[in-house]
């Protein structure tokens, strides 16, 4: 984004930070670049918002390693409001940005013993675990946590990535059911469960990835990877050892996804006489199927 800094008055500047904060956009650089060259000496005229474009400020200026003008404002807001938990979580923020995590871990663990029921540095804590590479103790962190915050689905969707990273699928997939609790219209959850399941393996499991990549296209028809994924599960199941009848579903199904495939890439690509890419898709997906042991 391109800004005229010698053309805006204080009052542009401010009226552009409460934009940013309303479209909850970063806007990392420019922010800074705003606030050296026109607001920081200003900011005062600001009235009751300027407390939230410190914030705002301080934000930025650890996404850009900017650590003065953090510390800087940090200590303006500390001064006005001594013993808040909100500036206290700023000043962990930034020993976490300077990779200080002991001295955050500290700033952190304050924070909850004035307030148990915060759950945002719980939640540092474990990223911190994590920027630590200390994966282990961030998954049983983060067990602990959900044990208080249990309709928290960030923290399901977040331990269900890291169970992936550890080659958990079983327990991947039983956070992802969590969130399906709480979403159950939401196709793009039904998709990634679906996946979980087909990459587990297994007969049992790709039938049930069958039933969550029909139920994500019942809820989106134009999921292309929906689409594929029932194709492949139904191959795999019109391939397997499973009774004749349920063969013959699988085969038909998979026809119709594969049809679909087609006709939906045909509709959407911006290729033109694509018809060979077409045929080349039908090859390869044709060929790809897991075999069972």
């Amino acid at each position: 984004m391109s800004l005229n800094y010698e053309e805006m008055s204080w009052s542009d500047v401010r009226d552009q930070f409460r934009k940013w904060r309303e479209e909850t956009g970063r806007h990392s650089e420019e922010v800074v670049q705003l606030w050296v060259a026109v607001l920081e000496d200003k900011v005062h005229k600001t009235g009751n918002e300027r407390h939230l474009i410190l914030e705002q400020v301080i934000i930025a200026a650890l996404d850009t390693a900017q650590f003065d003008i953090a510390t800087k404002c940090t200590k303006q807001l500390s001064l006005e409001f001594p013993g808040s938990l909100r500036v206290m979580k700023f000043k962990a923020m930034r020993y976490e940005a300077l990779e200080q995590y002991d001295e955050a871990d500290d700033v952190l663990d304050a924070i909850i013993a004035k307030d148990e029921t915060n759950a945002a540095p719980r939640k540092r804590k474990i990223a911190i675990l994590k920027a630590r590479g200390r994966r282990v103790e961030a998954i049983k962190e983060l067990n602990d946590y959900l044990k208080k915050f249990m309709s928290d689905q960030e923290a399901w969707h977040e331990l269900c990535s890291m169970y992936l990273a550890e080659g958990e699928y079983g327990k991947a997939a039983f956070c992802m059911e969590e969130v399906l609790l709480h979403n159950p219209h939401s196709h793009l959850i039904h998709q990634r469960l679906a996946e979980i399941r087909y990459t587990m393996g297994g007969v049992e499991n790709v039938e049930a990835a069958r039933t969550y990549y029909s139920q994500a296209l019942k809820l989106n028809p134009h999921n292309l990877r929906a689409l594929y994924g029932l194709y492949l599960s139904c191959n795999f199941l019109a391939n397997s050892k499973t009774v004749s009848s349920k063969r013959k579903e699988s085969h038909k199904l998979a026809q119709w996804a594969l049809e679909q495939v087609s006709s939906h890439t045909a509709k959407q690509s911006s290729i033109k006489n694509n018809e060979k890419l077409i045929l080349s898709l039908e090859a390869a997906l044709g060929n790809m199927e897991i075999k069972s042991n």
